[in-house]
């Protein structure tokens, strides 16, 4: 068993391990347990869903993007893959760093000094090369989330603006961030709600039973909080 600094251990026992939270009283506590671990930066609130789903089947994967209403409260460094009139458009709409063959070279000799990947569908003969190198990290671009895409303007503008991905791992879990615990508490609720309510819509038609097995907030550094998962389930119908 991992052991545990004094901090998280008074952080700890604020949270009632029996009880299942509604997302309001989880926030606030979350925000509490904040407070007492402090650290020397301001740690991320992330919500960890336990789905009843099986990823391994095609047909159970869940998988998708939201633009946090609020953000995650950080900088996203956005690159793009793109050529011509789509790669002024996306320069225009804030992208940290656009190229196309260049860019492609750059990144394979090992340069990774952005968030998230974008390209237009003309690149992807390119961009596809770079499986290995973007794979492991999560930043291949991919339709399915909306990185693939003509409009470059508009998914550089959302992911600036707070867009996170969201994919079910093998167990069924799928983890996201949903903002600072810094932010007003009001930002972090209507994120967390805004997450849950698209996983909730992402549901597959063959998923069976109960979708909704499990929802914990919790800090970078701090213990985790349970959230009523039956009554997130009824609220969201």
């Amino acid at each position: 068993m991992a052991k545990h600094g004094k901090k998280y251990l008074e952080a700890a026992k604020l949270v009632d391990v029996h009880k299942r939270y509604s997302v309001d009283e989880a926030v606030s506590l979350v925000q509490k347990t904040a407070q007492l671990t402090k650290r020397k930066f301001d740690e991320t609130v992330d919500v960890a869903i336990k789905l009843g789903v099986d990823p391994k089947h095609a047909d159970q994967m869940v998988r998708g993007a939201v633009v946090l209403p609020h953000g995650i409260g950080k900088t996203v460094r956005v690159a793009v893959f793109a050529k011509g009139d789509k790669a002024r458009e996306a320069t225009e709409a804030g992208a940290d760093v656009v190229g196309a063959e260049d860019l492609a070279a750059k990144v394979q000799e090992g340069w990774m000094d952005f968030d998230v990947a974008i390209a237009t569908p003309d690149m992807m003969g390119v961009v596809g090369r770079l499986g290995k190198v973007l794979g492991p990290r999560g930043l291949m671009p991919n339709p399915k989330v909306g990185t693939v895409t003509a409009d470059v303007a508009r998914a550089v503008r959302e992911s600036k603006a707070g867009k996170v991905e969201f994919r079910a791992e093998k167990a069924g879990i799928v983890h996201v961030p949903v903002g600072k615990a810094s932010f007003d508490p009001k930002r972090l609720q209507d994120n967390v709600n805004a997450i849950l309510d698209t996983i909730i819509r992402a549901k597959p038609a063959t998923a069976k039973g109960v979708y909704l097995k499990g929802v914990t907030l919790s800090t970078t550094m701090g213990p985790g909080i349970k959230l009523d998962a039956a009554a997130i389930t009824a609220a969201h119908k």
